[in-house]
């Protein structure tokens, strides 16, 4: 079954389509990652699978929350809280702060003292994504996961994603190449415009 599927899926601005004609079906615990050339609207796409961005064309069907991880210049860390201080606002911002206390596990590669400001991509990557698990989704989009990181980084972020993808949560994330795309299926975005 799938946790998101988008049917003639469009986006357009006054300068033209920013992606369209998108069907994809992403079913629990799979990963489909969106390849594609700058300006092709990999994130857009991500964030309209989430959500999180007005579309013009089709239709987009969630089951369950689809959370957002790292998306640069969308979603970042505050960069005065600490990786733990991040951990618990977003605790208390699903679960308020009289309720059962959703258990999350700050990833073992992350100081939990470190700051948002302090944290490098992969830093970031792996905090993005011990948040969006505090939402329980049943699906994580992810932008990125092949720029600004070695191969060795890669290789973890790699592992963080299977890991989601082995609890059951369907992950959609977002690379330049095809080559970046781990496992899973791939998706590939042409420029629009």
């Amino acid at each position: 079954m799938s946790v998101v599927e988008a049917r003639g899926l469009g986006a357009r601005t006054r300068r033209g389509w920013v992606f369209r004609d998108v069907d994809l079906d992403v079913a629990a615990g799979e990963r489909v990652t969106v390849t594609g050339p700058a300006g092709s609207g990999r994130t857009s796409l991500l964030l309209a699978l989430a959500g999180c961005f007005r579309t013009s064309a089709g239709t987009v069907r969630r089951e369950g929350v689809v959370a957002l991880a790292h998306v640069p210049g969308v979603h970042e860390p505050e960069p005065a809280l600490t990786v733990a201080e991040h951990v618990e606002e977003r605790r208390l911002l699903l679960d308020g702060p009289f309720r059962r206390r959703r258990p999350v596990a700050i990833d073992p590669a992350m100081d939990p003292g470190t700051l948002g400001r302090d944290l490098d991509v992969l830093g970031r990557h792996l905090l993005g994504l011990t948040l969006a698990r505090v939402a329980a989704p049943a699906a994580v989009v992810v932008d990125d996961v092949d720029s600004g990181l070695s191969i060795e980084e890669r290789a973890l972020l790699d592992e963080a994603l299977d890991a989601l993808t082995a609890d059951g949560i369907a992950v959609i994330a977002a690379a330049r190449e095809v080559a970046a795309a781990g496992t899973g299926s791939v998706f590939e975005l042409e420029g629009q415009r």
